[in-house]
């Protein structure tokens, strides 16, 4: 089958969006299809092995981030490829972001599938305010993907309509397998591992100020930061600790290593999310999780079956939660056979299955009515 997946984001920049598309690319690769990735890039010469760059991307406000997306017309360029790739199906992800998606929908003649990713409980400014002429771009799909109870309310409230529920997948095989931990970790310290970017809404002010409340409890203990982009600010804020370690950038193919130097994972998250990734990776890597009580976490996470919930932006609870971990060894256990268990169902062998699926779906779909119109159009001639 020929494939395109669209996405609006900086091809060059990581994001859960992009990784989601191209390990999804990547296993439908494997299944012997053919795919090609559209998107824009900030570093077109960097991209190109991985898509085929249309435009480059400017950074607005989305949903607590800062989302960069193309507003570069492309039109001919998109007409062009579309029709030169012979797509079946073109799958576009979060396809109401301006601009390339409603590019693409204007000129797709296969068979468009949207994914809605975002979840964010007080509504979606862009959706509300540009409702009327976003409309058009919505009934271009013939198949809509949420992976999320709460991303598929978040879209749902603006434009009502069946989504098929279908999970972010994870590279379940990267996470659990065998990975050696980092020597400068291996000491009699408790390792807590944080991963996330430095934004408001993954909470890391309060994974800080639980570790605190644990370090009086337990002074050795250690907090490990790992994310994409600058911690400075928060460097600052904790000044000179050798027990809060920050690290930026990692290489996706390092990650791993830093779960398996870890003993327990924390993501303290305050909101607008909808499913949590780096918790079911850290779930896969076998770590016991302690997570907030938030929809996107909740929906993953049994609350003392695979993991712990606290209820958000409460420093102490979240360290009460951390410490039981710490003294009680076979609820870490417990938790984290139980956690990888869950995360196995998240594998993209699983989740790719389903989306393949529906993309079977729709195409024999879209072939009844085509057959029953080419019926009529005989009746009608007779």
């Amino acid at each position: 089958m020929r494939i395109a997946l669209v996405s609006p984001y900086d091809w060059s920049v990581p994001s859960g969006v992009n990784r989601h598309i191209g390990q999804l690319g990547a296993q439908f690769r494997e299944w012997g299809h053919e795919i090609t990735i559209l998107a824009p890039a900030s570093d077109p010469e960097g991209a190109e092995g991985d898509c085929v760059v249309m435009g480059r991307p400017r950074a607005v406000p989305a949903s607590g981030s800062m989302a960069r997306i193309s507003f570069t017309w492309k039109g001919r360029a998109i007409e062009s490829l579309l029709g030169e790739g012979a797509f079946e199906v073109v799958h576009l992800h979060e396809p109401l972001m301006p601009l390339l998606p409603y590019q693409v929908l204007r000129h797709s003649q296969a068979v468009n599938v949207g994914t809605f990713h975002a979840a964010k409980e007080g509504g979606n400014r862009l959706y509300g305010y540009s409702r009327p002429l976003i409309r058009r771009w919505f009934r271009q799909l013939d198949g809509k993907i949420a992976v999320s109870p709460a991303a598929s309310r978040l879209v749902g409230r603006y434009f009502p309509g069946y989504f098929n529920l279908i999970p972010n997948g994870i590279d379940f095989g990267h996470f659990a397998g065998e990975h050696e931990p980092l020597s400068e970790f291996d000491d009699d310290c408790f390792n807590l591992l944080f991963v996330g970017r430095p934004e408001k809404r993954k909470g890391l002010k309060y994974a800080l100020r639980a570790f605190r409340r644990i370090r009086e409890a337990e002074p050795r203990s250690r907090l490990i930061v790992v994310g994409a982009g600058s911690f400075r600010r928060y460097e600052r804020i904790v000044g000179p600790d050798e027990n809060v370690v920050f690290r930026s950038n990692v290489p996706y193919g390092e990650l791993p290593r830093y779960h398996h130097s870890a003993h327990a994972f924390c993501s303290p998250a305050t909101g607008n999310e909808s499913q949590g990734i780096a918790l079911l990776e850290a779930m896969a890597a076998r770590l016991p999780v302690v997570a907030s009580n938030i929809e996107g976490f909740a929906g993953v996470i049994t609350n003392e079956v695979d993991g712990l919930l606290a209820p958000p932006k409460d420093d102490a609870a979240i360290a009460d939660a951390v410490l039981r971990l710490r003294y009680d060894r076979d609820l870490r256990e417990a938790l984290a056979e139980q956690g990888q268990a869950q995360a196995s169902h998240y594998s993209w062998e699983n989740v790719a299955r389903r989306v393949m699926a529906y993309y079977e779906r729709l195409l024999y779909e879209r072939g009844q009515v085509a057959e029953a119109q080419a019926t009529q159009q005989e009746l009608t001639r007779a």
